[in-house]
């Protein structure tokens, strides 16, 4: 793709979303949200700044925030005389973070347009820009450059079939010039920006095992949660669309009576939560309909009806399902994984996870096709405590492995400032 077609592509998706948020709820909370932002940014944003230096973090989605709050946090406590900007991409990021107190200023990120990237550059005036795993943005990058901005991509992957990579790929691979430094997840990341000729990166490993470590360090007690769990065995459904629960309600049905189920939809749609309480032959209990009154033992399933507690949540749990890979894409196992519990996903998109690729070779999780499978995987671990256990330290054992990204990278960030 050449710099012509980039600079095109931009305008004219960003003008098809206006045309798509008469639709779409999320698109139009993303286009109401950049409305007029920059005028604002403009007439208050270097007041609110007072003279200090600026560090932009960019994040695309609530996801990508998580990996990177460490670094903000630890940017933060290391050097506190920074105004810490913070700029999301995706509503689904931006509305459940914007009240945030890690940051002082927390914005969308206009798109990436000339002008717009121009502009903003020249108003926010950071010293340090931080990318977060997937995000490149040219024209942003090139008014970084310009302004002598520091610029760092964190807990970024790569893989030999990214556009980077391949022979039409020449206006990407130039973006990969701009950064300062990229830390990367893997050896096979930084062996691909080798063969490219970047060679300004290095292996720092995944910043989400640092924050996954102080969730668990830190985590929050559920007292009605943990009356509900009682002393059956306890599913926790972490971040469940539909896809998963069409193979999920006939297994949680087969041990019914055996196992309690915690379901944290990755949405929450009351009318798709409504339908899925009819198909499950258990007794089904909001989280909303909790009270002191309520016998919580008596049900089956507990549906969470609220967007926040999930990483709380696995500390109940003998056992976890992550939802997202019998549809686009695998979320958060670390999360599981740092309470010490097997997981169980789907079959079909999680190969991009080098997390869920390392965690199924040394047998801490597992992929299923189907709830005939779902069904066996639950039974074994349900009837055999101890291969439970096995499988749950293999998980607490590969997070304890895994800290440590957030201090490489802030040790590199120190060596910049001089």
């Amino acid at each position: 793709m050449s710099e012509v077609i980039y600079q095109s592509a931009i305008s004219i998706v960003a003008s098809l979303m206006r045309v798509a948020a008469l639709f779409n709820q999320k698109i139009k909370l993303g286009v109401a949200g950049r409305d007029g932002l920059l005028d604002e940014l403009e007439n208050s944003f270097q007041k609110q700044v007072n003279g200090r230096s600026v560090a932009w973090f960019h994040a695309a989605s609530l996801g990508e925030f998580e990996q990177g709050r460490p670094v903000i946090e630890a940017f933060k406590a290391q050097f506190p005389d920074h105004f810490i900007l913070l700029t999301f991409f995706s509503p689904s990021g931006y509305e459940v973070r914007k009240n945030y107190n890690g940051a002082d200023y927390i914005c969308y990120l206009p798109w990436d347009t000339a002008a717009n990237a121009k502009r903003f550059v020249k108003i926010v005036q950071p010293g340090f820009a931080f990318f977060i795993k997937y995000e490149f943005w040219y024209n942003y990058l090139c008014e970084l450059k310009k302004s002598g901005a520091r610029i760092i991509s964190f807990s970024t992957i790569f893989r030999p079939d990214q556009i980077f990579f391949k022979k039409r790929g020449s206006f990407f691979k130039k973006m990969l010039g701009y950064f300062d430094h990229i830390f990367v997840q893997n050896k096979q990341s930084l062996t691909l920006l080798h063969g490219i000729g970047v060679q300004q990166c290095s292996l720092a490993g995944d910043t989400r095992f640092d924050r996954v470590s102080a969730i668990a360090a830190h985590v929050k007690d559920l007292p009605e949660v943990a009356v509900f769990r009682d002393n059956r065995p306890c599913l926790i459904v972490g971040s469940a669309w539909a896809a998963d629960m069409q193979v999920l309600i006939p297994v949680l049905n087969h041990f019914k009576g055996v196992l309690k189920a915690i379901i944290a939809p990755h949405e929450i749609h009351a009318d798709e939560i409504g339908q899925w309480r009819k198909e499950m032959s258990g007794k089904t209990i909001l989280y909303s309909e909790l009270s002191p009154s309520v016998n919580t033992k008596e049900y089956d399933y507990l549906v969470i009806n609220n967007i926040g507690m999930l990483s709380s949540l696995y500390q109940y749990g003998d056992m976890a399902y992550i939802g997202g890979a019998f549809g686009s894409g695998l979320h958060n196992i670390l999360e599981a994984a740092t309470f010490g519990i097997p997981i169980v996903f789907g079959n079909k998109k999680y190969h991009k996870f080098q997390e869920a690729v390392d965690l199924i070779s040394r047998k801490g999780a597992v992929a299923v096709a189907d709830k005939e499978e779902l069904i066996g995987i639950i039974d074994e671990w349900v009837k055999a405590q101890e291969i439970r256990k096995q499988a749950g330290n293999v998980n607490k054992n590969y997070i304890a492995e895994g800290v440590g990204s957030t201090d490489i990278i802030l040790n590199e960030v120190k060596k910049m400032k001089g």
